[in-house]
């Protein structure tokens, strides 16, 4: 595992972490979407990868990765030509690293609501899974949403809004996590 200190981890705000995708001829199946790279993120430039996070236990667990995958000093090549085979990417509603979501301000949520739109409608992923209800709402101006499947397609792609994996997400586990993704996976076909 990869350890920094809390001055190194500093120095990545403001950073972005490029998407992970499949190649452009290639399905994109399920697209994971964040809600913007924690610092830890940002330093290893992989999504979901502080030690702490869920996503990597919870994804294997409910079937929609056949092995574990330990991101958190960041993936191999092999991590990443995994996914991109299996039809699965990675992104954020904001590209801007910050220690805690709630440092991002609404202005960058609805920005980056109608970036990830425009995506979604160029990459047609059959299914969109956005990891945190506070930030759809306000990306999308859905005050009144719920975790799920959404009522309303995001630019022809099912929407399901899930559980954020983050640590400070402490109210979900490994298997409340897995339960609400393998939802949203058996709809991309992939379990």
């Amino acid at each position: 595992m990869a350890r920094f200190t809390q001055a190194e981890l500093q120095t990545y705000y403001g950073a972005s972490v490029p998407d992970l995708l499949p190649a452009d001829d290639q399905p994109l199946r399920l697209l994971f979407v964040g809600i913007n790279p924690g610092l830890w993120t940002a330093a290893t430039q992989t999504h979901f990868a502080h030690p702490l996070n869920r996503f990597y236990p919870a994804i294997y667990r409910a079937g929609i990765t056949t092995r574990p995958i330990d991101a958190s000093a960041g993936m191999t090549p092999e991590d990443r030509d995994y996914f991109r085979a299996r039809g699965i990417g990675f992104t954020n509603i904001v590209r801007r690293a910050t220690a805690k979501a709630s440092e991002l301000t609404n202005a960058e949520l609805k920005e980056g609501g109608a970036e990830l739109f425009s995506l979604v409608a160029r990459r047609k992923p059959i299914v969109v899974a956005i990891a945190g209800i506070t930030a759809y709402r306000t990306a999308f101006n859905r005050p009144k949403a719920k975790q799920g499947r959404q009522p309303e397609p995001l630019a022809g792609a099912e929407l399901w809004v899930v559980p954020n994996p983050s640590g400070l997400n402490a109210h979900e586990t490994v298997p409340s996590l897995a339960a609400a993704y393998a939802e949203a996976a058996r709809a991309a076909g992939l379990t």
